[in-house]
């Protein structure tokens, strides 16, 4: 009699799951730490750039270094490893701009998907882990239409704690103007350096997209992330629905068949807008899913970040 053998599936990495089974985890520290432990685990090359051919002095090895540079002649005597870091290896500084204006608090499936202020959040806590293992410098902006939390960028174990300090007890609240926060660290970067703006977009478009030109007109480079909920993007159901603007309040009944078509178009027009005011400047444009895996956010940032030697 044949036996038909069950072979076991190979488990998902952190930044491979949803958000539903990547909630699962833990708290923001843990699925952070997870995301990006999982996340340098399938690359295959290194992320770090920035050597040059003048020798500096040694410093502990970091996961994701180039074995290259690794001193094999310390590890021989001292059983640990060290990399040897060059005169112009680059420090990058990074500010993460994050929104928690109250639509970010919305989720168009309570039950199953979170919203977009807790995929920001993950999202961000991830990126700055990167920064801060890479050797770089990183920095946080939390807004609404004012700026809620600040910390200057800086590099470190110690960053890391004020930063998921910063994150963790954050809600969704108020109106949103990014243009301020994104004006304010356009103001205190007095180098060139990479400025994050992870948004549902749901802003002026025309102040927020100035105050971004001005920051590549400052010669900084600039990603937007656009944290899109799948419900935003198409209207489900049938009959009439009421509509509430989580930021004013006001409320419409309409009736969703007769406005979906009209509504996918607005929607569409909104997002090319976006696109075609921003990355003809050189600002990264990526539209991100919050019902998708935090992966494609991931890569999109490191092949930017190499970009940026």
């Amino acid at each position: 009699m044949n036996q038909s053998a069950t072979i076991p599936s190979r488990p998902s990495r952190p930044e491979l799951l949803n958000p539903q089974e990547l909630a699962a985890l833990g708290d923001l520290e843990i699925r952070a730490r997870a995301v990006v432990e999982g996340f340098f685990m399938g690359l295959h090359r290194s992320p770090h750039r920035g050597f040059s051919a003048e020798f500096a002095e040694l410093r502990g090895y970091r996961p994701g270094d180039d074995l290259r540079h690794i001193d094999w002649r310390m590890y021989a005597r001292s059983d640990r490893f060290y990399v040897k870091q060059f005169e112009e290896e680059t420090n990058l500084r990074a500010h993460l701009l994050l929104d928690v204006s109250a639509s970010m608090g919305w989720s168009s499936k309570p039950t199953t998907l979170p919203t977009k202020l807790w995929y920001g959040r993950t999202v961000t806590a991830a990126l700055a882990l990167i920064l801060l293992r890479q050797g770089d410098r990183a920095g946080l902006a939390v807004f609404d239409d004012q700026i809620r939390a600040w910390l200057s960028a800086r590099g470190g174990r110690r960053e890391w704690v004020e930063f998921v300090r910063s994150l963790s007890g954050l809600e969704a609240s108020g109106s949103t103007d990014a243009s301020t926060a994104i004006r304010e660290v356009a103001l205190r970067f007095h180098r060139r350096g990479l400025v994050v703006l992870i948004s549902d977009l749901l802003i002026d478009p025309k102040e927020t997209i100035r105050a971004l030109h001005y920051l590549i007109h400052r010669n900084h480079q600039v990603i937007v992330f656009h944290l899109l909920d799948p419900g935003e993007r198409d209207l489900s159901g049938t009959g009439d629905a009421r509509f509430r603007d989580p930021e004013t309040g006001e409320e419409m009944l309409v009736d969703v068949s007769e406005v979906r078509q009209d509504y996918h178009d607005a929607v569409e027009r909104a997002l090319e807008e976006w696109r075609r005011a921003l990355r003809p400047v050189g600002i990264e444009y990526m539209l991100v899913d919050t019902s998708a895996p935090l992966a494609t956010v991931l890569r999109a940032f490191l092949r930017k970040r190499e970009r940026l030697g």
